[in-house]
């Protein structure tokens, strides 16, 4: 509190007034005694009796980390019982991470930032794993009989849906990359005749692989994997129906106008029947079926060892020239 106090001092003939600033001292019973008065405060160089004794300082204990009173044989699901950040006093183990200058060791756990904004998996270890699993048990149902193996599982689901999920330190949960939808089946569970089959192999291009007979679909457009999932199935649905779709002008191709070579439509048909009711009259006589694979797969494949002694080989059973000698 701030008082002025106004004197008069007589030098020659003027009078200075001399203001002085005197601050008075509040206490918690309010202004001193010797203040009301209207007089300076009184000098104590000794300790009163009465005053107030000041508190000492005291530090206070602060109990060891957690991790150094852990029982060696302790349930760790209990103590870690689900996904979290990073604990230093909770992990009993000497974890190291971040960056340092040469001939330096890494930082400790505690006051380590590097190690509280990574994702962990302290949560899964086996046996809080395998403790789950006991109780996820009475859940389950047996196991569906007829799919035994791979080879029953790809034939009552012959679709294969590949998705990815990523873990990784970002500020968002959403990867962009685990939007993308692979979808993979069999070009045989689709049951198409020669002319679908060969319009739908059209239609995909590349994405056929002949030597696993699968078709392979991504899809990555939309922004999340639920719209791609869907994308996906339409576009084997409408793949499906429009390789069945027979256009009029396909009727009027000519043997010229084909793609790959077919037996039955050429004229290799007609020469070898004609070759085997040669003096025939009792009935015709059609040639193997093996003879007119032969001669489609040496013409759509091409020359090779293989291609040409199977070919050989069915010429010779054409023409009933097994026992004949060679010159």
């Amino acid at each position: 509190m701030l008082t002025y106090t106004r004197i008069s001092v007589k030098n020659g003939l003027s009078t200075n007034t001399i203001l002085f600033k005197r601050f008075a001292a509040i206490s918690n019973q309010g202004v001193m005694e010797d203040e009301k008065d209207g007089e300076f405060r009184t000098l104590n160089l000794y300790k009163r009796k009465n005053a107030p004794v000041r508190k000492k300082f005291v530090k206070p204990t602060v109990a060891p980390p957690r991790s150094k009173q852990m029982a060696v044989d302790q349930d760790w699901g209990s103590v870690w019982p689900g996904p979290r950040s990073f604990h230093p006093a909770t992990v009993p183990l000497p974890l190291h991470q971040g960056f340092v200058p040469k001939n330096m060791a890494p930082p400790g756990k505690f006051a380590n930032a590097e190690l509280m904004k990574i994702p962990n998996f302290l949560h899964l270890t086996p046996p809080t794993i395998k403790k789950q699993c006991e109780v996820l048990k009475k859940f389950c149902t047996p196991w569906p009989s007829g799919l035994e193996n791979d080879e029953k599982i790809a034939q009552h689901f012959p679709i294969d849906i590949i998705t990815s999920d990523y873990c990784h330190a970002l500020p968002t949960i959403r990867n962009p990359l685990s939007r993308i939808v692979s979808m993979k089946m069999k070009l045989s569970t689709l049951n198409f005749d020669d002319h679908a089959k060969d319009k739908f192999l059209r239609l995909v291009g590349d994405r056929y692989n002949p030597e696993t007979d699968e078709v392979t679909i991504v899809t990555d457009r939309c922004p999340l994997r639920k719209q791609n999932l869907d994308y996906a199935q339409y576009l084997i649905t409408a793949l499906f129906h429009e390789s069945w779709i027979k256009e009029p002008w396909e009727d009027t191709k000519s043997e010229a106008d084909m793609e790959v070579y077919i037996w039955s439509r050429n004229k290799s048909k007609t020469t070898s029947e004609a070759i085997l009711n040669w003096g025939v009259s009792d009935g015709k006589k059609t040639p193997h079926v093996e003879y007119c694979q032969s001669v489609e797969t040496l013409i759509n494949e091409g020359e090779n060892i293989q291609n040409l002694d199977k070919y050989k080989n069915e010429v010779v059973k054409l023409l009933n020239l097994q026992n004949a000698t060679t010159a």
